[in-house]
């Protein structure tokens, strides 16, 4: 299995990826620091202190990542079927559960590793420069950050599982551009924020959107040994 991930990985070429996750946390910050001043310059409350600074944070790497993660599906996945490509390596000796299995698991590993280490970066990077013009009452101590790790990994572990919804979508006809859409539009739903509250903020949802996101993976290719390319 972890020979068969290296292949893949070789094979598509993810050190591009790593390069273009490394350019969105940059896309990430400037978005923050845009959203800081308007919020500055118009008087609004989004940034009330380091909590909701860190949640927004959060919330907006997540979004980034689950439409990232729609692109490798297009790639790893979709693609493959779409121009028959994966016909080469099913005509391998390689059970293709294991191959398909292989591909999913890049695809989750890297979505939560560019979500955990962007929040990182991200978080680092904002709140090192912003504390230096004291626009916040309070500060940012250690128990704030304590109580943030958690639930950045809990909802890094379930965006790393909604992202193989779209699969569903893509694969109906092998269509990369319904794949990509339909990451944008499950974002919207789940990220989307109103009044500091957002269904992402609801425990039941993103773990329901993650248990789906499993199933769909699952039933995608469950009948994968049987299935005419």
């Amino acid at each position: 299995m972890l020979n068969l991930m290296r292949l893949e990985m070789k094979k598509f070429h993810i050190g591009s990826y790593i390069k273009r996750a490394i350019f969105a946390n940059f896309v990430i910050l400037a978005i923050m620091f845009m959203l800081l001043f308007i919020t500055k310059i118009e008087g609004d409350a989004v940034f009330e202190n380091y909590q909701t600074v860190l949640s927004l944070i959060d919330s907006t790497v997540r979004a980034v990542f689950i439409i990232f993660a729609s692109a490798l599906n297009a790639k790893l996945i979709i693609s493959e079927f779409k121009y028959k490509t994966i016909t080469l390596a099913f005509m391998y000796p390689i059970n293709r559960k294991k191959l398909m299995a292989s591909k999913l698991a890049i695809i989750v590993l890297f979505t939560f590793s560019a979500i955990i280490v962007s929040n990182v970066f991200v978080s680092v990077v904002f709140c090192t420069i912003i504390s230096n013009f004291h626009l916040f009452s309070d500060t940012l101590t250690i128990s704030v950050i304590i109580q943030r790790i958690p639930i950045v990994i809990m909802n890094a572990i379930a965006a790393s599982c909604i992202a193989l919804i779209p699969l569903y979508f893509g694969m109906r006809k092998y269509s990369i551009p319904v794949t990509i859409i339909s990451s944008i539009f499950i974002v919207s739903v789940v990220s989307s924020n109103t009044g500091n509250f957002s269904l992402n903020d609801i425990i039941f949802i993103p773990i329901a959107l993650a248990i789906i996101g499993i199933s769909v993976a699952y039933a995608s290719f469950r009948k994968i040994e049987k299935m005419d390319i």
